[in-house]
């Protein structure tokens, strides 16, 4: 049985911030790209009302919170 160096503790929060720091660039990344397909698919068909934009906004959100859980349960 090893016993635990001073050392593990003090990396252990720089760990955490860079996990969860990458999980909310995931998630930023996730929404900004489904938010942009659905605005150039907007723009390329011409509606007045961005409900494409909205819907894969959404989209996009629902996926990154999907991501966020299955990172925060492991």
């Amino acid at each position: 049985m090893q016993s635990a160096s001073p050392n593990d503790n003090k990396n252990k929060p720089i760990s955490n911030y860079a996990k969860y720091s990458g999980i909310g660039i995931q998630m930023v990344a996730i929404i900004g790209i489904f938010s942009f397909a659905g605005y150039k698919i907007d723009q390329y068909a011409g509606h007045q009302t961005k409900w494409v934009t909205a819907i894969l906004a959404l989209t996009g959100v629902f996926i990154a919170m999907y991501v966020v859980f299955r990172s925060v349960k492991e």
